[in-house]
């Protein structure tokens, strides 16, 4: 399944990589900030500009895939074909290894049916292969990571090994370095398997303890850095205002609306060129403070309107809307019906197998939350897609092998740490 994955999304590189080439606002396409900083740290600027002018150091970004993009652009040139093939062909290659979590994520709760089951419809799943050919972004390792992190965690549930905790906690600090999103159900998953071996009565502290230590050794250099730049502790990134504005400011016809981000605005990018990054962070979160506090019904309304932006794919029937998204009606009908079928897979494993269904609850409730409160694009929600499919194929199996007289249930799950 791996073999055909990759071969399936290389193919379509070849197709779609011309788009990530666009010279239009500084190369804008190719990669967005990402590729703006990954270029000033080639010009030996140092991490920073992740605009379109020479703004100084940045933590808009974590650092990690910045830095695989600056390697890129410093072996096959900056904004180049050769660079443009190559990152779109490692995001494939993250997005074809992401088969094997999702085998063994799916083995070991549902058994060896479901997890060919579920890697194959991996291997051809629409939006693992566009979104990993024809999009140069962090998003397809953020997937891979994370659901190395999922797994991880379902096998922390029989184990309080202290070298398995060191190494689930350095995994979660690399994938917090690559998207902070991952730490929206990090502490969930973590609590969760600390509240088993409790309940087990299992001394599951010193191991809890040891992947908390190693966590910190992994991120601790970049607050350090962000310290030692701004003078100020900023942990992760430090944009979250900007998002928070971009979701909060009275446009809704879209669930992003251009005219508001320095990328698209020349008045916001000469503001946040004057203010500075961490001032116009500061000024953009307390514009959207602002907004929600006069309008608090309103930002009630749009976070459920985005959360169900999160799990169907629909925000608007608008002509507007659908003349800028006419992809919308085909990405509503696959996303929603991944997601009825994953949320009744959700209920069927809750029936049938338990406290199984619990870490699959926790990612599919986290997960979206901060882009609720903010604002969400049709990439965010990539990183769960496989949480959300191993679910929905078992609920397809057991409804395919009931018909035929074969409950899913009479199969008992392989053990994913012997494997």
């Amino acid at each position: 399944m791996v073999i055909v994955a990759l071969a399936l999304r290389l193919a379509a590189v070849a197709f779609l990589y011309p788009e990530r080439l666009n010279p239009s606002r500084g190369h804008w396409r190719f990669a967005g900030e990402t590729g703006r900083i990954a270029k000033s740290i080639v010009e030996g600027k140092g991490f920073g500009s992740p605009l379109v002018a020479d703004t100084g150091p940045t933590a808009w970004m974590t650092p990690i895939y910045p830095y695989l993009v600056a390697g890129t652009f410093k072996v096959f040139g900056v904004y180049t074909k050769p660079s443009a093939i190559f990152l779109l062909s490692l995001d494939s290659l993250f997005s074809t290894l992401t088969c094997i979590p999702i085998f063994f994520i799916a083995r070991r709760n549902f058994g060896d049916r479901v997890a060919h089951a579920a890697g194959w419809t991996w291997a051809f799943f629409p939006y693992a292969i566009y979104f990993s050919a024809g999009f140069i972004w962090a998003t397809t390792l953020t997937t891979l990571l994370l659901g190395l992190i999922f797994l991880f965690a379902l096998n922390l549930e029989d184990s309080t090994r202290p070298l398995l905790w060191i190494g689930f906690g350095l995994l979660c600090g690399i994938s917090a370095l690559t998207d902070p999103i991952v730490l929206s159900v990090v502490p969930f998953l973590g609590a969760w398997v600390c509240y088993l071996h409790h309940q087990r009565a299992r001394n599951w502290a010193p191991a809890a303890a040891g992947a908390a230590l190693a966590f910190l050794v992994v991120v601790m250099p970049w607050f350090v850095r962000n310290y030692r730049v701004f003078h100020v502790v900023v942990p992760f990134r430090d944009n979250i205002g900007l998002e928070l504005y971009l979701g909060n400011n009275g446009d809704t016809w879209h669930f992003a609306p251009s005219g508001h981000h320095p990328s698209d605005s020349a008045s916001e990018m000469n503001e946040y060129a004057q203010l500075g990054e961490l001032a116009y962070m500061a000024r953009k979160r307390q514009q959207a403070i602002e907004y929600i506090s006069g309008h608090p019904g309103t930002f009630i309304l749009l976070s459920f309107r985005r959360m169900i932006y999160m799990w169907t794919n629909f925000w608007s029937f608008d002509r507007r809307y659908l003349k800028a998204e006419n992809l919308d009606p085909p990405n509503i009908l696959l996303c929603t019906t991944l997601t009825a079928f994953a949320l009744l897979g959700l209920r069927r494993a809750y029936q049938e197998r338990g406290l199984a269904a619990v870490p699959y609850a926790i990612v599919l409730l986290f997960f979206p939350l901060v882009y609720c409160i903010t604002h969400p694009e049709d990439y965010y929600r990539r990183p769960i897609d496989p949480i959300f499919l191993v679910p929905a194929v078992y609920e397809v199996m057991s409804r395919v092998l009931q018909s035929k007289g074969s409950p899913m249930r009479d199969e008992k799950p392989a053990p994913v740490a012997a494997a």
